[in-house]
């Protein structure tokens, strides 16, 4: 008899583990990332791109210094990563920010993009 209840215990416990599948599917999903990124032009100064970030991102003004200077020197500078939603909408701020009124001839905002942070 003691043998007959060690068996019907063992059947109960392996009838009671957790179904690996079943533990995935609890296990909350990551939510993908995405990189705002910052494009150079020859159109706005370091001031334009300092005001804007500052105004934007509420970045102080020596990090945004760095980003604009990197912006100028490599040609496009990671501004935020975030969300794919908060991602697109500071890209579009980026781009109702109007023209750099320091350049006679700049015809609008900086160019930026959405891209997957991998």
């Amino acid at each position: 008899m003691n043998q007959a209840a060690d068996a019907e215990q063992a059947t109960v416990a392996v009838k009671s583990r957790p179904d690996p599948k079943e533990k995935d599917r609890k296990r909350p999903r990551k939510v993908p990332r995405y990189h705002v990124v910052l494009w150079n032009d020859d159109d706005h100064t370091y001031e334009y791109v300092i005001r804007m970030l500052a105004a934007l991102f509420g970045y102080p003004t020596e990090k945004a210094f760095q980003m604009a200077k990197e912006v100028d020197t490599q040609g496009r500078c990671i501004v935020l990563t975030t969300t794919q939603e908060h991602a697109e909408l500071k890209r579009d701020q980026i781009h109702a920010f109007g023209r750099d009124p320091l350049v006679k001839g700049c015809a609008g905002s900086m160019s930026a993009t959405v891209e997957p942070a991998e």
